[in-house]
């Protein structure tokens, strides 16, 4: 892809020129890494270092298992490729790790510290990689519900974003100027934080929300997220969107979809979405005790 010029001037650009400046001067030589999602913070993340560094100095790493969902493995492809990084995919096996599958406030953390190991151990070397970089925003750090922070410092993975203060709405804003096709997309959680924390995390109850969930944003709605309660699927979309399901034929749909997903019952949640709906009442309870 071809650069998209930044502003000479003003908070976007300036902001853009610092995180090309602070690339080029973390990485002055050698291959860099990035942990790849296909979301906005990654993929602006990829977007910075091929304009830093050139595309052949830097790898998007997808780790691939099955709490990515189907959509989302797509759309990182479908990013990388406008975006003109190199793509590799990673397969980590975090559904092997009791401290993961038991799903405890704290499961991030060992998806993470999963992901970094097998950059460490398996794929640094076939890449020649000098650093591996993830995209951590100066919002994030703010957030008491980010354990894989931790697994980041542990193996020294830079933090650019974070590093040159860019909160999420700068990040959506120099995306949008340079043209990076996920610069409105919703943060996309993986598939685990569906299931509520002390209930085990299994490949089956995985692929049964991105089944759902494709049943639900296959009828238009902009963002959606089903909650796993064993035979229950709680639904949450934006709440600009909720009126929608009164619609009887769609709401049938919706219903028989989500059923053959492999749950029993179909709820709808008239919070609307809600970001980090199982770990941030536990870590606030935590961090107060």
């Amino acid at each position: 892809m071809s650069a998209v010029p930044v502003p000479a001037h003003g908070g976007v650009g300036e902001k853009a020129a610092l995180l090309v400046e602070h690339l080029r001067a973390a990485l002055p030589t050698g291959r860099l890494g990035i942990a790849y999602s296909g979301g906005v913070d990654s993929a602006l993340l990829c977007a910075a270092a091929v304009r830093a560094l050139g595309p052949d100095r830097v790898v998007a790493l997808l780790a691939v298992s099955d709490s990515l969902a189907r959509r989302e493995r797509r759309t990182a492809h479908e990013t990388a490729e406008a975006i003109g990084v190199r793509l590799a995919e990673i397969t980590t096996h975090e559904d092997e790790i009791p401290g993961y599958t038991a799903n405890g406030a704290d499961r991030c953390f060992f998806c993470k510290n999963e992901l970094f190991t097998v950059i460490d151990e398996q794929i640094a070397g076939d890449y020649q990689l000098a650093a591996v970089a993830y995209g951590e925003n100066a919002d994030d750090r703010l957030r008491p519900d980010r354990p894989g922070a931790r697994a980041a410092t542990n193996h020294a993975v830079l933090r650019p974003l974070a590093e040159c203060g860019l909160s999420k709405a700068q990040v959506r804003a120099i995306a949008r100027a340079w043209g990076v096709p996920v610069a409105d997309k919703p943060a996309a959680p993986c598939l685990a934080s569906r299931i509520p924390h002390g209930q085990q995390v299994t490949g089956q109850k995985l692929r049964q929300i991105d089944a759902a969930e494709d049943v639900v944003l296959a009828e238009g709605f902009s963002d959606v997220r089903v909650r796993h309660h064993g035979a229950v699927a709680r639904i949450e979309v934006p709440a600009d969107e909720l009126g929608r399901l009164a619609d009887d034929e769609l709401r049938r749909r919706v219903v028989d979809g989500v059923r053959a997903a492999g749950f029993r019952f179909v709820t709808l949640d008239l919070a609307g979405i809600q970001s980090g709906a199982f770990t941030l009442p536990l870590v606030s309870v935590n961090r107060h005790e």
